[in-house]
């Protein structure tokens, strides 16, 4: 059977079971009593006067026979921010493998003659979105331990693996400075292990006395990016920190006012060309290891094929990636995922090339990729539009994959309080049924929410559901989401357990800055 149609044979074989087993014709069974509850008690949710002049799509399934359980608006493609990553995490494991590894090495095809190397040093970047300033520090100690002391030539940044455009599809020019939407690039440098790369971190602590600067560094220590610090300290008052990179280039420019004695502002900002970011970064740490580099830097040169590696690193796994990949929706990792795919599959790292791969990976799974557009592979872009169904079909059908079970613990689990197993979902449904139960996928944008996994229900059934809000005005609507999983969580197709379907009171989910996903608050405190 061609995987394409095995979500939608799978509900046709269970109705038809289903039929004979009564004695009736195959037609769509009537609901029982308890199926019958929890769609009332789901449009009870839906009724939510937030939802007014809105759009909701809703589809539930249960995995084990193919039964919908609800569908509202099903078919209608909606915005689904970052649920598209699961169409991205997805088909990167499936085309690439659990196994996966990211390497960047130094390569040369110079002449040695003791510790003078005559010719180029290349730093051959392969996509690695982990890359630290550890990492490369840890390259210029293997540089110097070859016995390099001096290069006569220059130092060459080779991001060749990926093409030049740095920056998404359809992504707004007024994200650009922020993290989640940093330049892409097949070399780059996180500041951190939450692996934002193409980012520094800026920190502005007070001075020993009013009146003076504050003190400005970053994270990783570099100088390619400048700090214009307008920043004072005050003796006392209220803490107001700014910190914005100018567009084009990599000034950035920290004002505002901090109190002695108050605790250091940082921000994640991106930078403007990552590759030099990698190169500038590995250059220091070459200087630390006592390897002088005569020439100037040059970037997105290829490296020769006769070139000899001086030193390598490769990356976690691909299956190790998927955790903070999906548990803190990282956008840059699945951009980088979408080229890599594009690159081993057809030689072109393109986010056209990777999507080509992506869209027939899924039509495999059962997705009707003619209903539906990706446009990015994070879902940062408006023009991504997916129907909620679409989802449901991937979700049921991925259950088959060898690689399910790690996929499926990378998602975000509700109400789990660390931030590497709730990921996004730690402060939400915590104390309700769907507690440590639900596993899905978050996606918030201005005016745009959606909520897409697995809910194991009160009579040990796996639901995959799919909830996708648009158009809404109000702040947040993620409590709607939280009921629907909690209802979901209290589904019993006996019903014994009938009165846990009812539309519960949960939590209120943090507020963030308007349009802006847990994740994408730096530090995670939703």
């Amino acid at each position: 059977m061609h995987r394409r149609l095995f979500p939608r044979v799978l509900a046709l074989v269970a109705l038809v079971a289903t039929a004979a087993a009564a004695g009736a014709p195959a037609t769509a069974e009537s609901p029982t009593p308890a199926t019958t509850r929890l769609r009332a008690a789901i449009d009870t949710i839906l009724a939510d006067p937030r939802l007014n002049g809105a759009q909701a799509s809703v589809v539930v399934v249960d995995t084990s026979t193919g039964q919908t359980l609800y569908d509202r608006n099903g078919d209608r493609r909606l915005i689904p921010a970052s649920n598209t990553k699961l169409l991205t995490s997805t088909a990167a494991l499936e085309l690439l493998g659990e196994g996966h590894r990211f390497g960047t090495d130094v390569r040369t095809t110079g002449k040695r003659r003791g510790g003078l190397l005559s010719g180029n040093l290349y730093l051959r970047g392969g996509g690695d979105p982990t890359m630290l300033a550890a990492d490369y520090d840890a390259l210029a100690a293997q540089v110097a331990a070859d016995g390099v002391r001096v290069v006569t030539g220059n130092l060459i940044a080779d991001d060749t693996r990926y093409d030049r455009t740095r920056l998404g599809p359809d992504w707004t020019w007024d994200d650009e400075p922020y993290y989640y939407a940093a330049q892409v690039s097949a070399l780059t440098v996180a500041p951190d292990t939450d692996y934002d790369a193409g980012t520094v971190i800026v920190h502005a602590a007070p001075a020993d006395r009013a009146g003076a600067p504050a003190v400005v560094n970053t994270t990783p220590p570099t100088g390619y990016v400048r700090i214009d610090n307008r920043a004072e300290t005050v003796a006392t008052g209220e803490t107001s920190i700014s910190i914005e990179r100018e567009h084009g280039s990599n000034t950035i420019v920290v004002s505002g006012q901090i109190a002695i004695g108050d605790e250091p502002a940082s921000d994640w900002v991106t930078v403007w060309e990552p590759t030099g970011y990698a190169a500038d970064v590995f250059r220091a740490a070459l200087r630390r290891h006592g390897v002088r580099v005569l020439g100037r830097t040059v970037l997105g040169q290829s490296t020769p094929e006769a070139a000899h590696q001086v030193a390598r690193h490769d990356s976690m796994s691909l299956g190790e990636l998927m955790t903070p990949f999906l548990k803190l929706s990282n956008n840059g990792h699945a951009e980088v995922l979408t080229k890599e795919v594009g690159r081993v599959l057809s030689g072109s790292g393109t986010w056209s090339a990777g999507l080509t791969a992506i869209s027939e990976y899924v039509a495999d799974t059962g997705m009707d990729t003619g209903t539906l557009r990706q446009r990015d592979g994070s879902g940062l872009s408006r023009r991504n539009l997916v129907p909620a169904t679409e989802f449901v079909d991937l979700l049921a059908a991925v259950r088959a994959e060898p690689w399910f079970t790690t996929w499926y613990a990378a998602l975000p689990i509700a109400g789990q309080p660390d931030r590497f197993v709730g990921g996004t979902l730690r402060s939400r449904m915590a104390g309700t049924p769907a507690a440590g139960n639900v596993h899905a996928k978050t996606g918030s944008l201005t005016g745009v929410s959606g909520l897409s996994g697995y809910v194991t229900s009160a009579d040990g059934r796996l639901l995959a559901f799919s909830i996708l809000l648009n158009n809404y005005l109000t702040a947040s609507v993620k409590t709607l989401e939280d009921q629907i999983a909690v209802a979901l969580a209290g589904y019993d197709a006996n019903g014994t357990a009938a009165a846990r379907v009812a539309p519960q009171e949960v939590p209120d989910t943090p507020r963030t800055p308007e349009g802006v996903e847990c994740s994408w608050v730096k530090p995670i405190t939703c």
